[in-house]
């Protein structure tokens, strides 16, 4: 394994690293600190042309000013918090709302605008990154001091697992994910509406017109959103589903099964024969589809709906408010951890 650092840019007076880990077979992926976020992972297609297959900016000025979430640490609650409201122990919280009357993403000044430190690590098989960063009590109006770490491993057989852990000084609400988009064509001049996708879930969470789960987890029999046999992504956007045609596509959390003899998903391109699959510790994937154009560019090409799609895990969105969806608060003493792993193929 090798480790590069490079200068990235510099925000707020603070320098952001990019930082590298490349294997023997030439395979890579780049993180910067800014967000914690990923920028590249770089793999080989079928005829053996290297193409990054995330969607990213190749400046920090982008991702400062438009805050696209392109491979970020999201959090410290991901998605949406109903009208940024909430209760713990009966003593009543009110989070920002940047977006309606809701909170997204952690608020405006969530941990992917942050600048965290890091650390390299590496052994024979796999190279890491460890960043950690201290979210200060009231940031994004959150309780509690929030000591975060989140370690990007790479391997020699070319996975990329993300494991977080957190720890705080009063009870808090943490459910991060990282917002990953991937393009297995390797640029946003194709859309992934050609690739193959498979969730092993047999229920999805319905939301209401602001993007809030109502509380219903439908089965997903039937088209759009049954991929439980990898099928093509445009079959959502060619449904007319009212819950797909209220959002153009999908951007939806999939309950996941979790069978210990399965993927818990997978993303294909036959085209170039690139392949991800996916494991988790999570109950719930979110699929969003990019499903509306940017007016930025990537690698001078115009960014298109459907530009790239994530297979973001995490608890469900909204927990705090929906009695039957678990617990996303953490408490002093309790240590929080959960761990993805990303694999790449070629088929």
């Amino acid at each position: 394994m090798h480790i590069k650092e490079r200068l990235f840019g510099k925000t707020a007076g603070k320098e952001v690293m990019a930082i590298t880990l490349t294997n023997r077979s030439g395979a890579s992926i780049t993180a910067m600190t800014y967000g914690a976020s990923l920028l590249e992972w770089s793999v080989p297609d079928k005829a053996g042309k290297f193409d990054n297959i995330t969607l990213a900016f190749d400046n920090l000025e982008d991702y400062v000013t438009h805050r696209p979430f392109y491979g970020a640490t999201v959090g410290r609650v991901a998605g949406r918090v109903a009208h940024g409201s909430f209760e713990i122990d009966g003593d009543p919280y009110q989070l920002e709302t940047n977006q309606e009357t809701n909170h997204l993403h952690g608020g405006n000044s969530g941990l992917d605008t942050k600048v965290w430190d890091y650390q390299t690590e590496q052994d024979d098989q796999e190279a890491r990154i460890i960043f950690s960063y201290l979210d200060a009590e009231g940031s994004n109006r959150y309780p509690g001091n929030l000591k975060i770490q989140v370690t990007y491993t790479f391997t020699e057989d070319n996975k990329w697992k993300i494991n977080y852990q957190a720890e705080t000084d009063a009870p808090t609400l943490f459910n991060p994910t990282n917002h990953v988009y991937f393009n297995l064509h390797g640029t946003v001049s194709k859309t992934i509406l050609d690739h193959q996708l498979f969730v092993d879930a047999d229920r999805f969470v319905e939301l209401n017109e602001q993007s809030i789960p109502t509380g219903r987890r439908p089965d997903v029999a039937g088209p759009p959103f049954d991929f439980r046999t990898a099928r093509l992504t445009s079959q959502a956007t060619e449904s007319t589903h009212p819950q797909t045609l209220q959002v153009s596509g999908l951007d939806h959390p999939f309950v996941l099964n979790h069978d210990a003899n399965r993927l818990d998903a997978s993303l294909y391109d036959p085209q170039s024969g690139r392949k991800i699959t996916m494991k988790t510790s999570e109950p719930v994937v979110v699929i969003f589809m990019h499903n509306g154009a940017s007016p930025l560019k990537i690698a001078n090409n115009p960014i298109p709906a459907y530009a790239g799609i994530t297979l973001e895990t995490q608890d469900y969105p909204d927990a705090i408010n929906q009695a039957h969806f678990g617990s996303i608060v953490l408490r002093p003493g309790e240590t929080y951890r959960s761990e993805t792993t990303y694999s790449f193929h070629i088929e």
